[in-house]
């Protein structure tokens, strides 16, 4: 009996003494110093990107770019320690993905802001838009809303005060033109434009299918948006002196230049604001 409670016991001990160790290494958070891995979305924030890491590289940091075609990815991969940090949403769409994800992911850094437009291929201006004309708009919550929200600031509908934050298609209690509303996936509302009268198009898969939000669409988002994008990070990582140091490189001069001269104003640098 003795003998049997001894090897017990030096099993508990081994035993306590590998979940010590395990959760040691748990707490370690730090990165790479001398490389990240960064989710983007096809488009403006991977050429930014790509920017960012030749800037990056001159200070000895490496930076591998991951280019993904939704928005959801992004963030499951960065929270699951896929990636190391993303860039290509704003604040709302983030803390939207936390609260239905469950996850901890962080803003650390201003990057750009991407105004959405409103497109069509059968009317030149909104007021030239017929009483019932269908319009597309993104199905995800967060910039389902900023398209109603462009819409209301240029008088075109109403929406219920108490739903500002979280509105939706059910949340418009005033629409004089009857606007049909048709919710479509973000990516390829482009690709089905001329299906509806006028669609609201984010200007990452507006610039991708070739479309200029400064010359072709027909309303523009205000400069005074809430949705400037954010290079995102675990909640862990926030303060690490690798992802301060990619933030710097995309701050960079050499970056802003880049986002003026490529995108003439249909991007906007928006860390000196």
């Amino acid at each position: 009996m003795k003998k049997f409670g001894l090897l017990v016991s030096s099993v508990l001990l081994t035993g306590a003494l590998a979940a010590c160790s395990n959760d040691s290494n748990s707490e370690d958070k730090a990165l790479d110093e001398n490389k990240l891995v960064i989710g983007v979305t096809a488009g403006p924030h991977e050429q930014i990107v790509e920017v960012a890491k030749e800037v990056a590289a001159k200070d000895g940091l490496e930076i591998v770019i991951k280019p993904f075609s939704d928005y959801i990815l992004p963030n499951t991969a960065l929270a699951e320690g896929d990636l190391d940090a993303n860039s290509y949403q704003h604040e709302p769409f983030l803390n939207t993905f936390n609260e239905d994800h469950g996850t901890d992911l962080v803003p650390v850094g201003k990057t750009i802001l991407n105004p959405m437009g409103v497109y069509s291929n059968k009317y030149k201006s909104m007021d030239e838009l017929p009483d019932g004309a269908t319009f597309g708009l993104p199905n995800d919550p967060t910039n389902g809303a900023r398209a109603l929200f462009i819409l209301e600031e240029n008088g075109l509908i109403k929406i219920k005060e108490d739903k500002r934050e979280t509105a939706s298609i059910y949340d418009i209690e005033e629409n004089p033109k009857n606007l049909k509303f048709i919710e479509l996936e973000a990516a390829q509302i482009p690709k089905q434009l001329s299906e509806v009268d006028a669609a609201a198009i984010n200007t990452n898969f507006a610039l991708s299918a070739g479309i200029n939000p400064k010359e072709d669409s027909i309303l523009l988002e205000s400069s005074n948006s809430p949705y400037v994008n954010y290079i995102v990070v675990r909640a862990e990582n926030k303060e690490d002196p690798t992802i301060q140091k990619f933030v710097k490189a995309y701050q960079s001069e050499e970056v802003k230049q880049f986002i003026e001269e490529e995108f003439q104003g249909s991007v906007l640098p928006s860390w000196d604001e």
